[in-house]
């Protein structure tokens, strides 16, 4: 078995935060670092609609 997940695989772990263990998968917590840039209004990349 590889390293590398499938696309389907990657799909599901971005909305699946492990709830009830110590950390996060690391496609979940990359779209949440994303997300948190993209709200974050001091971000100069992710300013919204001008």
């Amino acid at each position: 078995m590889s390293n590398s997940q499938n696309n389907s695989n990657h799909k599901a772990n971005q909305g699946n935060s492990n709830k009830g263990t110590s950390g996060t998968n690391p496609a979940y917590q990359k779209s949440q670092d994303n997300r948190s840039n993209q709200l974050n209004p001091n971000n100069p990349i992710h300013n919204g609609k001008k």
